[in-house]
């Protein structure tokens, strides 16, 4: 399939809804073979198949990200059934109980850390070589305003996204000689379930839909780009 992203291998985490799945069909239509990856078995398959409808592939790889030990062997595996991949989407977060910072339980704060920051490094560490190897490999990380102004009650998943910007900016001067492109995105306010559930009063028709912010993640992943380092916010 022709397309900006033809050729390309690409993972996506948290691709069973919202941006992910949004995400994950653009790039599809785009050219490139997707792994889809996320918790939720059922909606893998149906992002499946609206790739699959759009003439495009992809492989399902169900996968709980707090599980450290399956993390680490993604990027062997995708070595082994593809021999390369070029584009990572870090887009899977939880958002975990909204709690003053004095009341968060141990096992919330751990459990939004684990999915939301380790499964990230633990991605980059096993995706390195991988990417690395890539002609133009591309990592794009997903954060959120929320790091930089203050929300009350929000302290587990704020501190997650906080150390997910300072990961993704070390890792990035780490490889700037390299033709590696490494960014993070803020898509802004958009219609999704940890919206939703953050914020249960809003009128979720007056937010854009995934599918309206996938265009800059397609730039970002696109050979041809050369932001580098940077955070941009929709």
């Amino acid at each position: 399939m022709a397309g900006r992203l033809a050729g390309s291998v690409a993972l996506v985490t948290g691709a069973s809804r919202g941006i992910g799945a949004a995400v994950a069909t653009r790039f599809a239509a785009e050219g490139a073979h997707i792994v889809l990856v996320a918790r939720t078995v059922g909606g893998l398959e149906e992002v499946d198949d609206a790739v699959r409808a759009g003439g495009g592939a992809a492989t399902l790889l169900p996968l709980d990200l707090a599980e450290s030990d399956k993390v680490d062997r993604i990027g062997p595996s995708l070595l082994e059934r593809f021999g390369r991949l070029d584009i990572f989407v870090g887009n899977a977060a939880q958002l975990g109980p909204l709690s003053p910072v004095g009341h968060i339980d141990h096992r919330d704060w751990e459990r939004i850390i684990a999915v939301n920051l380790t499964a990230n490094w633990r991605l980059l560490r096993t995706l390195d070589p991988l990417l690395r190897r890539a002609p133009a490999g591309r990592a794009i990380l997903v954060t959120c305003a929320v790091t930089t102004s203050p929300h009350p009650y929000w302290g587990a998943y704020a501190a997650s996204k906080a150390g997910l910007e300072t990961l993704a900016r070390t890792y990035a001067a780490e490889v700037t000689k390299t033709p590696l492109r490494v960014n993070l995105l803020d898509p802004g306010i958009v219609r999704t379930r940890l919206r939703a559930a953050a914020f249960p009063l809003e009128d979720r028709e007056k937010l854009a839909k995934p599918e309206e912010v996938t265009d800059t993640f397609v730039a970002l992943a696109e050979p041809a780009c050369e932001r580098h380092g940077e955070t941009i916010r929709i």
